[in-house]
C-alpha cells in the first residue's frame, strides 16, 4: 500500500495562496476519486477540493484556519490496493462497482492538470442523499462552477454537461438553475405561535438623510403651487393639499427619506394562474364572490412571506437603539385608488384565511375603499402591501415602501405575448411581478428569493397545494 501527497493546487483563479477553511475528512476516513477533501477560502471564493486519490486518509498536515501556499502537501491518502482487490470509486450504468486508478495510472483531481479524467455518468433514477452526493462530487466540474451550483442549489449530478470533455460548464449550471424550481429543496416553515421577533440592531447605527424641509403649504417635501392671479381662462388651478393627499404625501417622504429603497422585478408566464382563475369563476364555491389574478397573487405573497420572513419585517428607532421587528403574521395591505386618493387597507392575519375567505376579505376591502367608508384602523398595522399597477395598463414600477413595513410588491398587467416553451415560441399570458424593500432591514439576495417564490407560485399555482 502505497502513500500519496495531495499539494494545493491553483484551481484556474491566478492562486497564489489559500486558507483551510474547514477538512471534510478525518485520519482513517476511506476516500474515493473525487470524494470532497477540504473547503479552501481563496482571495476570491470558497472552493472544495475533491480527491485525485482513492484510499485511506493518513495525515492532515495544515490545520483549519492556516493559510498555504499553491504547492504545499496538505494531506497523505494510502492507496487502496490490498488483497481484497482494487478500491471502487462509483458504479457503471449497469450496477457495476467501477476501479478507482492505481496510483500512477492517471488519476487527475477534476478541474485540474491533465493525462486523463474521471470517468462520470448521470444516474437515470433518483436516488438516496447519501448518494446523491457522491454523484455530485463524481462530476466533471471545476471548482468555480462547484460554488456556483452550491450557490444555485443546483445538483451537479443532475445537470447535462455540454463541456468538450464531458465536463458540466457555467452555463449548464444555470441554465439547469433556471428550469427547476426556486424553492426547490427549501423547507418552508410553519406559522408559530410566537407573533413577533425583535432583533437588536448593533451600534453604531447607519446614518440616515436630513428630514425633508418644510415648504410653503405645510406639507413634509410638498411645494404647494402659490394662488396665481385671477385668470380668465382658466390655464391654471390651484388645489389645496389636504385630507388623503397629504397624508399620503408626508408618509411617502418620510418613507423615501428614511428607508433606502431597492427594487427588483422578474418576468412571468401566468398562463396556468389565468386557467386557475377561470376554473375558479366557475365553480359553486366561489359563485358569490369576485376572483381575479390578485387573489392568487396575495396567496403567493403569503406563502413567500413564511419562507422570506424579513421582508414582513419593519426597522425600528427604539429608546436603547434601534432594532428590527419581524412579525409571524401577515396582516396584508392592498393599495388602492379611491376618489379620497390612495389608501392602503390591511387584511389582518391574512396568513390564516382560506382561499374562500381572503377572496371575500379582498372584495370586502375594495368595496369598502371605493365608498369611502375605510377606517383608521383598517389602514393600521400593516406588515406588507401589494400594488395592482396591472389595472392601469402598467407592467412594473418601482414602488415606495409604506411606513412601518420593510417590502411592497406589485402585480404588473397581465397580457398575452411571445414566450418560449420547450424550445418554441407560443402566445402565453405574461406578467412582471416587481418590489421594493428597505435595505437596512433584507439584503438583496432574500427579496429575490422571495420574489421569486411569488414568480413561482404565478408559474404553477398548484404549488400552494403541498
Amino acid at each position: 500500500m502505497s502513500t500519496q501527497t495531495f499539494l494545493l493546487p491553483d484551481v484556474g483563479e491566478g492562486l497564489t495562496e489559500a486558507e483551510i477553511v474547514a477538512w471534510r475528512v478525518s485520519p482513517g476516513d476511506s476516500v474515493a476519486v473525487n470524494d470532497v477533501l477540504v473547503e479552501i477560502e481563496t482571495a476570491k471564493s470558497l472552493v472544495e477540493l475533491p480527491s485525485p486519490f482513492a484510499g485511506t486518509v493518513g495525515e492532515l498536515l495544515v490545520p483549519e484556519g492556516e493559510t498555504v501556499n499553491v504547492g504545499a502537501a496538505i494531506i497523505t491518502i494510502a492507496s487502496a490496493t490490498d488483497a481484497t482487490g482494487p478500491a471502487t470509486v462509483g458504479q457503471s450504468e449497469h450496477g457495476e462497482p467501477e476501479p478507482a486508478p492505481e496510483a500512477g495510472e492517471g488519476a487527475v483531481l477534476v478541474g485540474y492538470g491533465s493525462g486523463g479524467h474521471v470517468q462520470s455518468r448521470r444516474r437515470k433514477t433518483a436516488a438516496p442523499a447519501a448518494q446523491r452526493v457522491a454523484a455530485s462530487v463524481g462530476v466533471i466540474a471545476k471548482p468555480p462552477i462547484r460554488k456556483l451550483a452550491r450557490d444555485l442549489g443546483v445538483e451537479l449530478a443532475a445537470v447535462s454537461p455540454s463541456g468538450p470533455a464531458g465536463e458540466v460548464t457555467r452555463d449548464d449550471v444555470v441554465r439547469h438553475a433556471s428550469q427547476a424550481s426556486v424553492f426547490r429543496n427549501i423547507e418552508t416553515p410553519e406559522w408559530g405561535d410566537v407573533r413577533e421577533e425583535r432583533i437588536p440592531v448593533p451600534a453604531p447605527q447607519r446614518p440616515t438623510r436630513p428630514a425633508a424641509p418644510t415648504r410653503p403649504g405645510g406639507a413634509v417635501g410638498t411645494v404647494a403651487p402659490a394662488t396665481p392671479a385671477p385668470d380668465a381662462e382658466g390655464r391654471e388651478e390651484t388645489i389645496a393639499v389636504k385630507g388623503v393627499r397629504k397624508a399620503t404625501s408626508s408618509a411617502m417622504v418620510q418613507s423615501a427619506y428614511s428607508a433606502p429603497h431597492v427594487s427588483v422585478w422578474t418576468d412571468v408566464d401566468a398562463t396556468r394562474t389565468m386557467e386557475l382563475v377561470k376554473r375558479l369563476k366557475a365553480s359553486p364555491d366561489f359563485a358569490d364572490v369576485k376572483v381575479s389574478p390578485l387573489l392568487i397573487m396575495a396567496r403567493a405573497v403569503i406563502w413567500a412571506v413564511r419562507r422570506t420572513p424579513m421582508v414582513n419585517a419593519a426597522w425600528v428607532d427604539a429608546e436603547g437603539g434601534a432594532e428590527i421587528r419581524v412579525r409571524r403574521y401577515v396582516n396584508l395591505g392592498i393599495a388602492a385608488a379611491t376618489p379620497r386618493g390612495l389608501l392602503v387597507p390591511n387584511i389582518k392575519d391574512a396568513q390564516d384565511l382560506s382561499m374562500r375567505d381572503l377572496a371575500r376579505a379582498l372584495e370586502k376591502l375594495t368595496l369598502t375603499a371605493r365608498e369611502g367608508r375605510t377606517t383608521p384602523a383598517d389602514q393600521q398595522g400593516g406588515t406588507i402591501t401589494i400594488t395592482n399597477i396591472g389595472v392601469f395598463g402598467m407592467d412594473a414600477g418601482t414602488p415606495i415602501i409604506n411606513p412601518g413595513e420593510a417590502g411592497i410588491v406589485a402585480m404588473g398587467t397581465i397580457r398575452q405575448k411571445p414566450w418560449v416553451v420547450d424550445g418554441e415560441v407560443r402566445p402565453r399570458f405574461v406578467t412582471t411581478v416587481s418590489g421594493s424593500f428597505d435595505h437596512r432591514v433584507i439584503d438583496g439576495d432574500g427579496m429575490s428569493r422571495f420574489i421569486a417564490d411569488v414568480a413561482s407560485i404565478l408559474e404553477e399555482p398548484a404549488l400552494l397545494l403541498d
